[in-house]
């Protein structure tokens, strides 16, 4: 398969340059990161978006209709990273049937994304209002909070995602990253008890390994292709095995790195992963950092 013939590349990272050596006392190891090519567009997205933009010139359709074909459209055109027309077409879903939960989630999302969280813990509330069961609203609100220094708050969120199913790898790991902030003792404490609810022959499991201290970073980047039956599964696996690495590389103070591995994550298309949305804020995060 093609995805089995990847590159290498040693990680010291692709855009470390001198600056590093010179504010680190030791080299950064040298790793062997594994690469695909980027996750090409669906063309069947594409033909679908052409599809809902006929059908909503009609004028024989009622306003729930229109409102439904908004909201689809805007779905793929977020998948495609049209996150603007997207946008457009959820504000449009939304003023024609207001109670459709699940645009404000996609909302919320999207202005965390620019960083203005207060309306975004105001689209997710109402999310939440419409259905309480939408545990989804619970993870993004929970980033949202995550990302706006409410990292108490954010913990509380992810651990009611987490209730609604504790065999999760990636909902084990997002309690984690709000509680580190507060202590690191009892989020690693707390990871080890949240993973013994968790089935070890999973591919996520060995994030739960990295972060608990288990498994180097070496260990994990060799067996990420372990069972990858397609390119499209390879690209997203590498999505998010960039973003929780950088994370990783961040709370350590690897700054530098944990860019590059934010970027990588980026390279690979994955547009509706939440490992791909965040990574771009974070690099947005650390240039604002960096000039301030």
């Amino acid at each position: 398969m093609i995805f089995k013939h990847i590159a290498l590349a040693s990680f010291a990272i692709l855009s470390l340059s001198a600056c590093q050596t010179t504010t680190q006392s030791e080299p950064t190891p040298v790793v062997n990161v594994p690469f695909t090519a980027p996750l090409a567009s669906d063309f069947r997205s594409e033909i679908a978006i052409a599809r809902y933009s006929e059908l909503l010139n009609r004028a024989d359709l009622t306003p729930e209709q229109q409102a439904k074909l908004y909201y689809d459209r805007g779905v793929l055109f977020d998948s495609l990273g049209m996150t603007t027309l997207s946008r457009i077409d959820f504000n449009r879903a939304v003023k024609l049937k207001p109670d459709l939960a699940e645009v404000y989630n996609f909302l919320g999302i999207q202005h965390t994304l620019m960083q203005q969280y207060e309306k975004a813990y105001e689209l997710f509330d109402s999310a939440l209002e419409l259905d309480e069961e939408h545990e989804y609203a619970y993870l993004n609100r929970g980033i949202a909070l995550y990302y706006g220094d409410r990292p108490s708050i954010a913990k509380t969120d992810f651990s009611q995602f987490l209730a609604r199913s504790p065999n999760d790898p990636y909902r084990v790991l997002w309690v984690y990253l709000a509680q580190a902030k507060l202590d690191k003792d009892s989020a690693l404490a707390e990871l080890k008890t949240n993973s013994k609810a968790l089935d070890d022959s999973q591919w996520a499991y060995q994030l739960i390994s990295l972060f608990a201290g288990d498994m180097n970073e070496h260990a994990f980047l060799s067996g990420v292709s372990d069972g990858v039956k397609s390119e499209q599964e390879y690209a997203q696996r590498l999505c998010e095995a960039y973003f929780y690495l950088a994370k990783l590389h961040q709370a350590a103070g690897d700054t530098y790195v944990a860019a590059d591995y934010f970027r990588l994550a980026l390279s690979t298309n994955v547009h509706e992963f939440i490992e791909y949305k965040y990574a771009r804020l974070e690099l947005e995060l650390l240039m604002e950092a960096d000039a301030s």
